[in-house]
């Protein structure tokens, strides 16, 4: 009996990574060739893409929060995240079929609605496996950063050997080798289902420190995601190719997994919010380096600087927005924090970078970038300060 449960925990123990890595191959595989395939196969206009490009982030704005919340008030995160992931996997090969403007409109609708919830809840439990079992989120979430490093070098090259539609497949295929995985992940008991009120979303809201994350996350992570609609065309005003845009997204990504293996240790270290500040840090001095029109060989090198200020951001920021909630609220602080830098963040600095890309050059893209930083880093200057005085 015991044997047996030893090897079960081994099981579960290797669950994770695996599952992490396979959600984040389906996004690899689809969304950085997402718009191409718009443009070169389904022939859309410059301006039906850029409708359909500026979707995802809308719809995770309205989403994600009611994903948390319903999964905060039915405590069953992993039935909710077994159904994000079949429809989104179902929605991701109708997307293969459609042709029409109207039709991929309809889709990429329904697809972002069901994708907004795939990382939130996979974090959710994650977080909640690491703190009953032990363990280390960073390493958890690495796996992520490495399966979308190979999607975009394996899915590209398929795409480009066999069919651009296999993009589609392989997001669809990975997703729901992923549920099937998804049915081991542990379950932990939770509070009766109904237990989350007004009140209790209320009183997470009410919380000032909780309030500055989420001001902080949205001047961060804004450019941090905008970057990924932006950086192609920045490589190409330099003289890049298409090759060398896959290649320095491929490092980009893969430059993050060791540093997330390292959060957890530099958290427990330093703290969160220094650990966060010294990520905003490096990304502002990154973009304003971009906006200055830096050589080719330089923007190549500095892809690597994405590990330890979006590697380091990504897992900290999380784990922080966890410990400032309460525990029956904690799925929608995850959501909510998500929604914001991941939504509405999102949004905002990639409609903001194409009026500025379309009015000056891609130089100004990057100096607005580095500017909503640094606003971010006095944000979280603010909040060290704040929690230092309350540890005092």
């Amino acid at each position: 009996m015991e044997a047996a449960f030893k090897r079960e925990a081994a099981v579960r123990k290797q669950v994770f990574p695996l599952f992490y890595f396979l959600i984040f191959f389906a996004f690899g595989a689809l969304f950085p060739l997402l718009s191409v395939y718009l443009q070169e196969e389904a022939r859309l206009s410059g301006a039906a893409i850029g409708w359909i490009m500026s979707l995802p982030p809308i719809v995770t704005m309205a989403a994600q929060p009611l994903w948390g919340m319903a999964t905060d008030y039915t405590r069953k995160p992993v039935g909710l995240l077994l159904a994000a992931l079949v429809l989104a996997a179902l929605f991701g090969v109708m997307y293969a079929l459609a042709g029409s403007y109207r039709l991929f409109v309809v889709l990429t609708v329904l697809l972002s609605a069901m994708q907004s919830a795939i990382v939130p809840l996979s974090d959710s439990l994650a977080l909640r496996h690491v703190h009953e079992q032990g363990g280390n989120y960073g390493a958890i979430r690495l796996w992520g950063s490495l399966g979308f490093a190979m999607a975009v070098l394996a899915v590209g090259w398929l795409s480009d050997h066999i069919a651009f539609a296999v993009i589609f497949y392989a997001f669809s295929l990975a997703l729901l080798t992923a549920a099937a995985l998804a049915t081991r992940l542990p379950r932990y008991p939770m509070g009766a289902p109904g237990a989350l009120t007004r009140q209790d979303v209320r009183g997470l809201l009410a919380s000032r420190p909780f309030r500055l994350l989420l001001v902080a996350t949205f001047l961060l992570f804004g450019p941090i995601l905008a970057n990924n609609s932006y950086f192609g065309l920045l490589i190409h005003e330099l003289g890049g190719t298409l090759t060398g845009i896959g290649l320095a997204f491929l490092f980009a990504a893969g430059s993050e997994a060791p540093f997330m293996k390292a959060a957890d240790w530099l958290i427990g270290r330093f703290g969160a919010v220094p650990i966060l500040l010294s990520a905003a840090l490096i990304s502002a001095a990154r973009w304003l380096a971009y906006a200055a029109d830096p050589p080719l060989w330089f923007v190549y090198m500095t892809t690597v600087v994405q590990g330890c200020s979006v590697g380091l951001a990504i897992p900290t920021a999380l784990q922080y927005a966890r410990r400032l909630a309460p525990e029956r609220v904690q799925a929608t602080a995850v959501a909510l924090y998500s929604a914001v830098g991941n939504g509405l963040g999102a949004w905002f600095c990639t409609l903001v970078g194409g009026y500025l890309f379309e009015r000056w050059h891609i130089g100004a893209v990057y100096s607005f970038f580095g500017a909503c930083t640094l606003v971010g880093v006095l944000v979280l200057l603010r909040l060290a300060k704040r929690e230092q005085s309350i540890g005092r």
